[in-house]
């Protein structure tokens, strides 16, 4: 996948020149708006995102980065524009909402797991509920998952027996398991330490290898550098620049973005 260089509009905003209709096209935003009160924390988002596309979306705390990604199924509502996954239009509630959401993932920082239930459990769940999976097959499918994320011996654990890393990786396991358009990560491991952190980026890695769809919020610039198609910076609630991994880390556009990379290296 070649990365898309961007563009400035008289907005003084930072457009993703791929807005054509395209039918790899697997999440689009178009002209989105969010606010919190009077704090405008979204401004005239304009993004598209490919089949198997990895977007690493960077920027200062408080950039609309979390609250962007949150707008893709939902659980954050905007205030005008649409978004779109796979060419179907964002459904505004009920049974559609609840369909439109089974199809994309969502690794969360504090891992989200059903404490009450095993590891095993929390996979199966919903492919079982929501798939119509039988047991045999759902619990078939969550071991390779398990197994592919590496705690496999940990499927009839309880979340809190678990490491962070180790209940980090449960919770992609469990997000591969509905077999998602999209993975969103929302700072998957900010809660993390170092050695937990690595395990978490390693798995995410593998996941980029089998040409998964991700779109990840993070502050792990190694990550971005590595296994990023295309950064996507973030400043005040406005996409300030969309370039490739070399270009965005080498020659930033922006006096913004070469702030911002001053203050993380």
């Amino acid at each position: 996948m070649t990365a898309s260089s961007s563009s400035l509009h008289d907005t003084g905003l930072a457009k993703d020149v791929t807005q054509a209709p395209n039918q790899e096209a697997v999440v689009e935003f178009r002209g989105v708006w969010k606010s919190f009160g009077d704090l405008q924390v979204l401004k005239d988002i304009n993004l598209t995102v490919r089949k198997g596309e990895v977007v690493v979306i960077v920027g200062p705390s408080g950039a609309g980065k979390s609250t962007l990604c949150r707008t893709i199924n939902r659980l954050e509502t905007i205030d005008k524009g649409q978004i779109f996954v796979d060419g179907r239009p964002q459904p505004v509630e009920g049974r559609e909402l609840y369909k439109f959401r089974a199809g994309i993932g969502m690794v969360f920082q504090s891992f989200n797991l059903f404490s009450h239930k095993s590891i095993l459990e929390n996979v199966t769940l919903a492919p079982r509920k929501i798939l119509g999976l039988d047991k045999a097959a759902a619990q078939a499918q969550a071991y390779r998952l398990l197994d592919l994320v590496g705690i496999r011996s940990k499927a009839n654990a309880m979340p809190a027996e678990l490491s962070g890393g180790q209940r980090q990786r449960a919770a992609i396991a469990r997000a591969l398991a509905m077999a998602p358009k999209v993975i969103l990560f929302d700072e998957p491991t900010s809660a993390l330490d170092p050695e937990a952190t690595q395990e978490v980026l390693e798995t995410m890695q593998q996941l980029v290898e089998q040409g998964t769809t991700m779109i990840v919020v993070t502050h792990e610039m190694s990550f971005a550098k590595s296994c990023a198609n295309r950064v996507v910076f973030m400043a005040d609630g406005a996409i300030v620049e969309i370039a490739s991994p070399q270009a965005f880390f080498s020659t930033p556009k922006s006096e913004r973005a070469r702030s911002f990379l001053a203050s993380v290296h």
